[in-house]
């Protein structure tokens, strides 16, 4: 018998989100690494350099050879330990608290919330997760820009997530670790309310008006308008933290950006606004894979474990 969602074990949603989380981003992580490069590329630099996504992800095999494309999963597979299980079971009981509470001080009673809290509701619960996992984020990063340095015939800064971790502390101090972490959390609200709201009410939406069952092709569908929606919202943050947590100090101790807005506005600047979306289809060709991935392996374990569909 299938357990209702108020019953469902918390214990058992984040050992089947962690699991679906790895699962996916194992799989679209040589899309991402192409997307981190392609945004630390700037206009000014030299045209022989490589400017679409299809050259950078060349380059990458060319130089530093196929495991070159996973520089940077260990700390990536790290933050998802932490980043997915908080925002996805924090939106769920986020959503029912909500829902509850309306329920509550409303005579009628509702199904489901509207888009707009669903979409508050993501945003928040995406904001509380980077926090926690902001430092594997910086450290998956700045080792995937580290590749960069490789091709260039320079050494690269870390020899591994945990020499990173040292050495950024050792650095940079212990708040080192959260460097960009306000680009970072500004980037999470705006993918978690567009990915999670979305998600939620496109699935909701194609299984009422009966286009499809709760099945593989709802979730395909659903992760899809997710994706587009939170790759459009995101995109412009996403650059900004990029370049912000790729940075360090040069020798004199001076940083390229001060904070979020110089970041954004030198960029518009000096590359125009354009370049807020550089990386936009890389980012996108991953975000919808990533969520298919993801959303049709988690929606089936929870079938599996016998809990109820998110």
């Amino acid at each position: 018998m299938k357990l209702t969602q108020g019953q469902d074990p918390t214990h058992k949603k984040i050992l089947l989100t962690s699991l679906s989380a790895m699962v996916a981003e194992s799989t679209t992580f040589p899309i991402d690494i192409t997307k981190t490069r392609l945004q630390l590329h700037a206009s000014s630099t030299a045209s022989s350099a490589a400017t679409n996504a299809f050259k950078v992800a060349i380059n990458i095999v060319r130089n530093e050879g196929f495991l070159g494309l996973y520089q940077g999963l260990s700390p990536a597979i790290i933050r998802h330990l932490f980043y997915t299980p908080i925002r996805i079971v924090g939106y769920e009981y986020l959503r029912n608290a909500v829902l509850v509470a309306q329920n509550q001080h409303s005579d009628a009673v509702s199904g489901s919330l509207s888009l707009s809290s669903k979409a508050l509701v993501g945003g928040l619960s995406g904001v509380i997760a980077q926090v926690v996992a902001s430092p594997a984020d910086l450290v998956k990063v700045r080792m995937q820009a580290d590749g960069h340095l490789i091709c260039q015939g320079l050494q690269p800064r870390y020899s591994g997530p945990i020499d990173a971790f040292r050495k950024i502390i050792s650095n940079e101090g212990f708040p080192g670790l959260w460097k960009g972490v306000v680009p970072n959390m500004q980037r999470a609200f705006l993918v978690n309310m567009g990915e999670l709201a979305c998600y939620d009410h496109a699935k909701h939406f194609v299984i009422r008006n009966q286009i499809a069952d709760d099945n593989i092709y709802a979730h395909t569908l659903a992760s899809i308008m997710s994706g587009l929606a939170a790759t459009t919202l995101s995109c412009p943050a996403d650059v900004v933290k990029t370049r912000m947590m790729n940075q360090a100090a040069s020798e004199d101790g001076k940083l390229m950006y001060r904070n979020s807005y110089d970041c954004l506005a030198k960029t518009v600047k000096l590359e125009g606004p354009k370049a807020l979306w550089k990386g936009f289809f890389p980012t996108w060709a991953r975000l919808g894979p990533w969520q298919f991935m993801f959303w049709v392996s988690y929606e089936k374990f929870r079938q599996v474990a016998g809990l109820s569909s998110f």
